[in-house]
């Protein structure tokens, strides 16, 4: 098979799991938790490396932000035989008790979003595969950590996010919003793929307060201890998957 258009890899160049960070700069960062890292390959918004962590190959693969870029991530990546994906990202959270620094994994995100349409009607779940989905939970007990747990949204109108939008997102008990996760699940689930999503809260759209920092160098102090440990998280549950456990 030829190199995919838009990650440049091919199949000898990933491994099975994949981490996808939305910002290439976070593909180093994961990278430094591991061993034996090798650039693949770098290309506008997609940086891909591979690396071991605890013997278990792995590939990080940046989406870039919102759903389009992160469908052309999974589609590139179920082309070369990527079966499972973890996001790892930053998320706004939607419920005033949800701290800066705190930790979400989602059990389903609603499809407030356009990419997802064109897939599939709206009334077709965007929920995590249940093994990376209980792997990350296993994952968060085992290492002693607190986190939320449910469900998302997924919006494509950054500069949208109204009090109107917000209000009724909190009413319905949704925890937090972010731009990639509903096209995540989606597209998995129909490319017999798994996927599973954490996300560290860099602000709280009902408090008013910082979000969508997407650079590190942008978090908050404790967003940015906090992405160090679901980091670590993603990573436990990518060696939890894999057949070197």
């Amino acid at each position: 098979m030829s190199k995919q258009p838009h990650l440049l890899v091919d199949e000898s160049d990933v491994n099975q799991i994949a981490l996808l960070p939305g910002d290439p700069g976070r593909v180093d960062r994961i990278g430094s938790h591991c061993e034996d890292v090798t650039e693949v390959a770098s290309n506008r918004e997609y940086k891909v490396i591979n690396a071991t962590y605890r013997g278990c190959p792995l590939t990080v693969c940046s989406t870039g932000i919102g759903g389009p870029s992160a469908a052309i991530a999974i589609e590139e990546l179920h082309q070369v035989g990527v079966e499972k994906v973890i996001r790892v990202g930053t998320i706004g959270a939607l419920q005033p008790e949800i701290e800066i620094g705190d930790m979400v994994i989602a059990t389903g995100a609603a499809k407030e979003e356009g990419t997802t349409k064109r897939y599939e009607a709206a009334t077709y779940p965007a929920v995590p595969d249940h093994r990376v989905l209980n792997g990350l939970l296993t994952a968060a007990r085992d290492n002693d950590e607190s986190v939320h747990i449910g469900p998302i949204v997924t919006d494509d109108a950054y500069y949208n996010e109204t009090e109107e939008y917000v209000s009724q997102w909190t009413e319905a008990n949704m925890l937090a919003i972010e731009m990639e996760a509903a096209t995540l699940f989606s597209l998995s689930r129909r490319n017999d793929m798994a996927a599973g999503a954490i996300c560290t809260v860099d602000g709280n759209l009902v408090r008013g307060t910082q979000k969508g920092a997407d650079s590190d160098d942008e978090l908050p102090a404790k967003a940015k201890n906090n992405v160090e440990r679901a980091i670590n998280i993603s990573l436990e549950t990518t060696y939890s998957l894999s057949d070197s456990s």
